[in-house]
């Protein structure tokens, strides 16, 4: 047993300027805490068998799921089932953490949709 936080875990970047941490990488459960900074974010994309939860820690995060859009700030968490379309966004002008649960893992789970 490991104590992890945002200096001990395997982090990454992603898009631009966006980064993560793997607080838990299982094949059947994943916790990654990621930072979107001010006008950043990913394209739109679909999961086939992972189902998600989306937390905010800090900042406030769009979520844009199928038809509707989401503004979730600190404490706030949405839910997404599989196959869904999504993407997350940061409109605001402060950095927004957040963490993302997914079950089973998402790792060559992903189908970009732009």
């Amino acid at each position: 047993m490991t104590i992890v936080s945002r200096t001990t875990a395997e982090r990454y970047t992603w898009g631009v300027a966006c980064e993560g941490w793997r607080h838990l990488d299982c094949r059947d459960l994943t916790v990654i805490e990621e930072r979107i900074p001010p006008g950043a974010g990913e394209v739109r994309h679909l999961h086939r068998n992972a189902r998600q939860l989306f937390f905010v820690l800090n900042g406030a995060l769009t979520i844009e799921k199928a038809d509707a859009t989401f503004v979730l700030n600190a404490g706030d968490s949405l839910e997404m089932e599989p196959g869904v379309p999504h993407q997350v966004l940061n409109t605001s002008k402060a950095d927004v953490y957040f963490l993302v649960v997914s079950a089973p893992s998402t790792r060559d789970d992903r189908t970009n949709l732009t």
